[in-house]
Formats: C-alpha cells, sequence, structure tokens
C-alpha cells in the first residue's frame, strides 16, 4: 500500500479484541465515528459456528494475521485490490466508512437492516492460543 502512494490514515492489527476494538480505537483517538456494514465483514463459517455454540461475538475475536487499514475513500478500491493481490489477501474488503460527525463511536449495521453500537471489548480479551 505504501509503495503504491495511497492516502493511508492508520494500519492497525486486530490480534487482541478484534476488529471491534481496533475500530474503536481508532475512532476515539481520531475523534471520528465508524460505520461498519455486518455483511461485508469477512467471518468464516466455522468460526461463526463456533461464535454461535460459545456465544461469542466474532468481531470481538483476535484476528492473527489479519490488518485493518483505514484509507482516503478516493484509495479504498484500489487498496482493496492491491491487497488481494497478495499471497494472503484474497478476503480483502471495504467493511464501513469513517464519519466525522459521529464522534468516537462504531455503529454496525446489522444484516436485518438494524444498528447497534459497538463498543470497545468488556473484560478480559480471550488470549492468543499458540
Amino acid at each position: 500500500l505504501l509503495e503504491n502512494e495511497l492516502e493511508i490514515h492508520s494500519m492497525r492489527d486486530p490480534t487482541r479484541g478484534g476488529i471491534a476494538t481496533v475500530l474503536n480505537e481508532i475512532a476515539i483517538h481520531s475523534n471520528v465515528g465508524i460505520v461498519i456494514d455486518e455483511e461485508k465483514v469477512p467471518v468464516r463459517d466455522d468460526v461463526m459456528g463456533a461464535c454461535e455454540m460459545l456465544g461469542l461475538d466474532p468481531l470481538y475475536i483476535a484476528n492473527e494475521g489479519k490488518f485493518v487499514a483505514c484509507v482516503s475513500g478516493k484509495d479504498a478500491e484500489r487498496a482493496v485490490e492491491i491487497i488481494r493481490g497478495c499471497r494472503y489477501g484474497e478476503d480483502a474488503r471495504i467493511v464501513g466508512e469513517v464519519i466525522e460527525n459521529l464522534q468516537k463511536k462504531v455503529i454496525l449495521k446489522t444484516c436485518i437492516g438494524g444498528e447497534r453500537i459497538i463498543d470497545m471489548a468488556p473484560g478480559q480479551l480471550l488470549p492468543r492460543i499458540c
């Protein structure tokens, strides 16, 4: 991404606390809001099944080997194209957008048409198992 001169605002590793924690940290530190679309967040079927059995929200699960990038809207499609061209980037996608007037909040647009606030991970984070 850096070699292609894209306007990158942040890149984070969601290994601890998952995408929910990373997006909240970005929203809080940048004083912006973030709206994500539940249907666009890539969650494998086996992960979703395990989360459903255990009563866990996959947005808070550690994501080893992944990253979250916030790039300029004008560069978003190009960034996904570049990442998909890499060995492990086939599931890359745009999952949401930054909203300037929704300060320090992360909102999830649900697959049934509602919205819910995604807070920071409550309590202890699940440890890495490796």
